[in-house]
């Protein structure tokens, strides 16, 4: 694992100094390079863990874990492939048909293949269970109708990963009847809008489907089991080290500005201890499926709870320590970082889970 640290370190920092990539806060969300992804693929960066027959390495859970908290903390641009090598790519492999698995997962691990993931919906908030986007059978498939908002980098994804209604709603069973479809971005009845951050940047969107055909061989498990499937996969989308690493580029500039300022020590002592705390949960979670088992839901929820708290209080500490008017276009490092993480700083304790609900399932496994 430290053998493949090192590599993954030597690389960026040869990209940086070619002009590859600039350092970003947010970069698994907002650093979107089709380029960077292809030379990550190249080099059996991405789908680690998945079976040689499908593009992957079989390495470990940490080894992969080493490799994404090297490319976090560097800001690289690795948007591109994220959901597909966080996510999807396992989904597949647990709940994806033989044809999927062939047809997909090679060009995700190369680099070359981008997903997306619908799940949230106008209105509804964190509640999954009253998705309204509709599925209804069609000859050798479904028809499609919806709306999809919050999904990350849809405009440049190939595919859409879509949680769906395939049957009436059951009140006596909210999370009945839902189901997981693959729909193609480009495929007619599919229209893209951008939903533009505080920035001005474009990473968000609002995907309308309307009567969209999606084959059956696109439907990802069994239909009606869409729910489980989702959970699963929050399990991994909650617990990695982006929930805590997102603003590590603003974290180490300030180690930088109090090397020679003994008053900052121990703020800055106080955020790296609760770093160090995170990154043993992260960790651990790897550990768990290195091991065969399932990742605890209140790990995972403790983990992003935790993770996008602290973000939040380092762009508050660093904000103090700066004070004035940062700007993405500063010369300074420190400025230029301060003044992403303080625009993204929002949408952290709301992406994956809103705070509220991460700790009433934290609540409701304690018996609270």
């Amino acid at each position: 694992m430290d053998d493949e640290r090192m590599r993954v370190r030597a690389f960026l920092a040869e990209a940086r100094a070619a002009g590859r990539f600039e350092p970003h806060g947010d970069s698994w969300l907002s650093g979107f390079d089709p380029a960077m992804s292809r030379e990550l693929g190249a080099r059996g960066w991405i789908g680690m863990t998945w079976p040689r027959e499908y593009g992957g390495r079989e390495a470990s859970n940490l080894d992969r874990q080493a490799v994404v908290e090297e490319l976090l903390a560097a800001g690289a641009p690795v948007a591109a492939h994220w959901f597909a090598d966080r996510q999807v790519g396992p989904s597949l492999l647990r709940h994806g048909s033989p044809e999927q698995r062939a047809r997909l997962l090679p060009p995700m691990a190369r680099g070359e293949l981008y997903f997306a993931i619908g799940m949230s919906e106008p209105d509804t908030g964190s509640d999954l269970a009253s998705v309204r986007t509709r599925a209804v059978p069609a000859g050798g498939g479904w028809r499609v109708s919806g709306t999809k908002v919050w999904t990350s980098n849809a405009h440049g994804a190939d595919l859409l990963l879509a949680l769906v209604r395939t049957a009436d709603r059951d009140p006596g069973h909210r999370h009945a009847g839902l189901s997981q479809l693959i729909v193609d971005l480009r495929a007619p009845g599919v229209t893209v809008h951008p939903i533009l951050s505080l920035d001005g940047g474009h990473h968000f969107n609002e995907v309308v489907l309307e009567d969209v055909f999606v084959p059956e061989t696109s439907v990802v498990g069994t239909p009606g089991e869409g729910w489980q499937q989702v959970m699963a996969e929050l399990a991994y989308e909650r617990s990695g080290p982006e929930r805590y690493l997102s603003v590590f580029g603003l974290l180490a500039a300030m180690a930088r500005h109090a090397a020679d300022r003994p008053d900052l020590r121990a703020p800055l002592g106080r955020l790296y201890s609760r770093l160090l705390v995170l990154r043993q949960l992260s960790t651990g979670v790897a550990r768990s499926v290195d091991a065969g088992a399932t990742p605890s839901p209140v790990t995972t929820a403790l983990v992003k709870d935790m993770g996008t708290r602290l973000e939040q209080d380092v762009v508050d500490e660093a904000r103090r320590w700066r004070p004035g008017r940062p700007g993405p276009d500063a010369a300074a490092e420190y400025d230029r970082l301060l003044a992403e993480a303080q625009l993204h700083a929002p949408g952290f304790t709301l992406r994956g889970g809103t705070s509220e609900v991460l700790r009433g399932l934290v609540a409701r496994a304690l018996g609270m």
